[in-house]
């Protein structure tokens, strides 16, 4: 009997699923009068989950031949509804029964319109942390307040995802995603109503740390996909999240500045709060219910965070692979603004902001980023990233006189950093799917504060090193973090598995 099929261990006379009673004669055994036979059904295997008469094949029940009651073709997946009545037990007043209730597929959702979904909640969110920043300096005017106060509402944004991440991103262990997710979206649409009401600029940094807190569930959106999606699917449910965050990101400023133009900033930020608000009908419509399995409380799921680089070797290995590559994004991106706006080049912020659009090959390649994750693991797929990045990274080395040589540098760049976040967040949800909130808050909030180091490091080291010297700089960081990942110990993957 496969694990989770139903069974029924009880004695001669005692009432079957179907409500027949048997007989209890071993299988094979003829009873009186009966020659010994199986008449089990072929190619009709109990399947996990699904209701399975117990009964020895061979056994006929008393006045009939031995059946198998197995409805064929029914996998038992997560749903609270299902009937947790031990299986072949019978319920006062009614006869035996097991997990009889066929569900709905988790992962056929998740694999579909629940990625999909999940996909928009995480670009959407994460956008709220950019769509700002193109319009700073009318909002300063606005408040009649300098633009270096309002310049702190970016830092406001980070300081509370952080924090999001660290707080709030274990909740994913403890409560159905289907509550969860339109939980932070509806504190994120109500934060984006306090910014857009704002009377003053403390108001303003205030909302905007409670953005930053609820935008954290971009990342959590990542880690239920991960924990729902089958192992062998779960580096593509992880990509296509990361891919929407991604365009979330990359598309942020624009989308911001275009409604600004249009209709003004506060009206923007109500734009906004609507979007969420729709993700979050969505979401509670859409996502999983079932509320992951019991475990420890909250405040012992926060103390336990720190043991998690004890305890799992690969994560402190994702941790400084990831960290590396952060800090090498960093310094390529705040150093190449830098660059850009100085003589020879004194590119103002508009022609600036174009080049982000080579990011454009970043999220588009990770869908098939997933896929060879799946197929070839992600460690492989983190190397083979890092390399393109550090090549990407090659080209800009060569200088920034040439608009198209730089953008393509840039594309090639994004793309393999990107791919190895999305590969690397798979392999640290793989570490243990129960526990992913968790494991991801840990790596998250790491990775965020080591690759910080690259936005203080970038300038001044082009200034000494001036900027092909930094280019080779971030392809030296890119280089050490592929080694991290290839010097990995193989008893730590044999583990975890291939993941």
């Amino acid at each position: 009997m496969t694990d989770g099929s139903a069974g029924d261990s009880t004695h001669h006379g005692t009432a079957l699923a179907d409500g027949l009673p048997r007989d209890s004669t071993p299988s094979g055994t003829a009873p009186t009068g009966d020659p010994a036979q199986d008449n089990t059904p072929p190619h009709t295997p109990p399947t996990d989950g699904t209701t399975a008469n117990a009964t020895p094949s061979g056994t006929a029940p008393t006045g009939g031949p031995a059946q198998d009651n197995t409805p064929p073709h029914m996998p038992l997946t997560d749903d609270p509804t299902r009937d947790t009545t031990p299986s072949g037990t019978a319920p006062a007043g009614g006869p035996a029964r097991g997990n009889t209730r066929p569900r709905a597929a988790l992962t056929d959702g998740l694999a579909r319109s629940g990625v999909v979904l999940l996909a928009v909640v995480a670009g959407t969110a994460v956008a709220n942390n950019y769509a700002l920043q193109p319009v700073l300096a009318a909002v300063a005017a606005d408040l009649g307040v300098p633009l270096a106060v309002i310049g702190l509402v970016p830092t406001a944004a980070l300081v509370g995802c952080t924090t999001g991440f660290a707080l709030l991103l274990p909740l994913t262990d403890h409560l159905a995603p289907n509550r969860l997710v339109p939980a932070q979206l509806t504190a994120l649409a109500a934060a984006l109503f306090l910014a857009a009401a704002a009377p003053g600029p403390l108001v303003l940094l205030a909302a905007y740390l409670l953005i930053g807190a609820a935008a954290a569930v971009a990342a959590q959106a990542g880690s239920i996909a991960g924990r729902h999606a089958p192992a062998a699917r779960r580096g593509r449910s992880v990509a296509t999240v990361a891919a929407g965050m991604s365009a979330g990101i990359l598309l942020s400023r624009l989308a911001g500045g275009t409604l600004a133009d249009l209709l003004g900033w506060r009206p923007m930020l109500l734009v906004f709060a609507g979007l969420a608000l729709a993700c979050a009908v969505a979401a509670a419509g859409c996502l999983p219910r079932r509320r992951p399995g019991p475990g420890r409380g909250y405040g012992a799921t926060l103390a336990s965070l720190p043991p998690l680089l004890r305890e799992h070797p690969p994560l402190r290995r994702a941790v400084a692979a990831g960290g590396l590559w952060y800090v090498a994004f960093h310094l390529v991106w705040v150093a190449l603004a830098l660059a850009l706006a100085q003589p020879p080049h004194s590119l103002g912020p508009t022609s600036i902001g174009l080049y982000s659009l080579a990011g454009t090959l970043g999220f588009a390649v990770l869908p098939y980023t997933g896929r060879l994750t799946d197929r070839y693991g992600p460690r492989t797929v983190v190397t083979a990233a890092l390399l393109a990045a550090a090549a990407g990274t090659a080209v800009l080395a060569t200088g920034l006189d040439a608009p198209l040589v730089t953008a393509s540098g840039l594309a090639l760049f994004d793309a393999g950093c990107f791919a190895a976040q999305a590969a690397n967040q798979s392999r640290v949800i793989a570490l243990d799917p129960d526990r992913s909130g968790s494991l991801s808050s840990v790596y998250l909030v790491l990775y965020f504060t080591i690759g910080s180091l690259g936005t203080a490091l970038a300038a001044p080291l082009l200034g000494l090193l001036g900027w092909r010297g930094t280019a080779v700089a971030a392809s030296a960081v890119l280089l050490l973090a592929a080694a991290v990942v290839r010097t990995e110990a193989r008893r730590d993957e044999g583990a975890v598995g291939r993941l």
